[in-house]
This record gives structure tokens, sequence and C-alpha cells, in this order.
């Protein structure tokens, strides 16, 4: 079989055709803790523009829909910078931001188009019942990170 001298060429731009824009993530990691009454942290994830000005939230983990009728919201002041900073003003449940408290483990979330602007630090922050509270800022930039030391593991902009 014999391919035509345009072959090549039409694979490649195909190929580039194809190519799906990536986003930009942050992976956030919660850390396994040794404590016996382990409770899911109530965490918080959001955008700060560097020259100031509301923060904007890009996820919130917390207990919904708890049995006792608060759903779940009773308790998000104690994540108290990010409640500072805009989250008292959030609607909440919030479409495609809130959602239920993870366990420990490594998650994906995805960021804004305009969140590698330039213009905004990101936060990262985790408050837990019976355990302590903890935030990482970092540059809202690809190839940024950082890591907490007890509430929050490795965090990073990918």
């Amino acid at each position: 079989m014999r391919l035509s001298p345009f072959a090549p060429s039409l694979a490649v731009l195909t190929g580039l055709a194809a190519a799906p824009t990536m986003a930009a993530t942050v992976t956030v990691t919660i850390p396994r803790q040794s404590v016996a009454e382990y409770q899911k942290p109530y965490v918080a994830v959001y955008l700060e523009p560097t020259a100031g000005g509301p923060a904007k939230t890009v996820a919130l983990w917390y207990a919904m829909n708890k049995p006792d009728g608060d759903h779940g919201t009773k308790w998000l002041n104690e994540v108290r910078a990010w409640w500072r900073k805009g989250g008292r003003s959030l609607s909440l449940p919030a479409d495609g931001i809130s959602g239920a408290t993870r366990a420990p483990g490594t998650y994906s979330i995805p960021l804004p188009a305009d969140a590698l602007s330039g213009a905004y630090k990101l936060t990262i922050e985790a408050a837990r019942e019976h355990g302590g509270r903890e935030f990482v800022t970092i540059a809202a930039k690809a190839g940024a990170s950082g890591s907490g030391k007890t509430e929050l593991g490795a965090v990073a902009v990918r």
C-alpha cells in the first residue's frame, strides 16, 4: 500500500484539530488522621484577587443534608477566612461548587478559565470538628504547589 505524500500532513493536522483544550485543575490531598473519632473536614477552595476584593469560591465541601435539618450550613462559619472573605454571602447549595465532605485521599478540582491569569492567589482552607483548621495559599499559576501540616496535605496547580 502506497501512502499519498499528503497523508502525514493530514494525520498531523487531524491530531491537532482533535486535541482537547486542557483546563487547569488544583489537586488537594486530605491526609489520613490517626484519631479514633475522625470527622471529615469542611473544605473551601477559593480564588482571591491579588489586588484585593471579594473571594470567588471554586469548591466547598461540607456535611450536606444532615438528618437534623440544618443542611450542614450551621458550621460553615468555622471555615473562618473563607467565611469572612465572601462565604457568608454565598447561596447554598451552589451548583457545581458545593458538595459533600470527602474522605482522606487526593482530589482534582477544575479551576475557572481565568484563574491562571496572574491576577489571583488560590487558597484551600480546611476545618474539622475535634480537629484543627489549616489553610494553604499558593499562586494561581501552573506548577504552583504547597502543603499543609495536619488538616491538608499536598496542594498543586496543574
